[in-house]
């Protein structure tokens, strides 16, 4: 699915980020990205969804060559990216209204596909249903808890069947219950008929180990090897009282370079 070849990236005036970095994730994996603040996370994240270019290598998404946004990666970030003037179902609906803009271009929407306004319809409902928003259809963003802000940009994104989903820290400021709650249904997302690539960054060990498969440890140093841990307990609900679970947190600490 990503195929990352002698990744250089480096912001001007700064030391490199990254450097001959490469790294496969494959189609349908879900990857969690730790590291501590400064160390490229974002970054990266940007780099996979085309909103940064790299200074040298390459990144390639299904055989394509990254130059710009792709119509089938999905992106859900920190600070949401609501319009402050629309409602909840117009937010959720923009994707849509872009595509039906710009037409089946294959730049700003897959190519050949349609935009039908009964589809639509049905996609955006079944997500503010899904995601336990509908009743919030009309209203507006400042009307709305962090966390609905947060399921009103996620829902806006699936509407969409993206093939890859970018996550940049999206349950970091959300209470306990609700985080949980979304890490669950994002998982479930993943895994239904039409599957997705997720990648998803983070700064919490926990979340890493509850969200990845495969977790890639980013250092503020600059990254030139791929650090990559293997993660079974993916999903589980149970995952903090085995005891594995202290083996992987422990080796995660570790690649980091923090102190036991």
């Amino acid at each position: 699915m990503i195929d990352i070849e002698n990744l250089t990236f480096a912001y001007p005036g700064r030391s490199p980020l990254f450097e001959g970095f490469s790294l496969q994730i494959g189609r349908d994996d879900a990857w969690a990205v730790i590291g501590p603040s400064g160390c490229g996370k974002t970054t990266f994240l940007y780099l996979l969804s085309g909103l940064l270019l790299p200074g040298g290598g390459a990144i390639r998404i299904a055989g394509s060559l990254v130059t710009r946004p792709r119509p089938r990666t999905g992106v859900v970030l920190q600070d949401h990216g609501l319009l402050p003037w629309a409602t909840v179902e117009k937010n959720v609906q923009l994707g849509w209204r872009i595509r039906g803009f710009y037409g089946p271009d294959g730049k700003h929407s897959p190519a050949g596909a349609m935009v039908d306004k009964a589809l639509v319809k049905e996609r955006v409902d079944y997500w503010l249903q899904r995601l336990g928003i509908d009743h919030l259809r009309e209203k507006y963003p400042a009307q709305l808890s962090r966390g609905e802000r947060q399921r009103t940009a996620i829902a806006r994104t699936l509407s969409l069947e993206p093939d890859l989903l970018l996550l940049d820290e999206p349950f970091s400021a959300l209470d306990a219950a609700i985080r949980q709650d979304l890490q669950r249904e994002t998982l479930q997302f993943r895994s239904e008929p039409k599957k997705m690539t997720l990648v998803l960054v983070t700064h919490d060990i926990q979340e890493a180990l509850f969200m990845g498969q495969r977790i890639l440890v980013l250092n503020r140093a600059c990254n030139r090897e791929a650090k990559v841990l293997e993660n079974d307990m993916i999903g589980r609900v149970d995952f903090t009282d085995v005891p594995a679970f202290r083996e992987r947190f422990e080796a995660l600490r570790v690649l980091l370079g923090r102190k036991p």
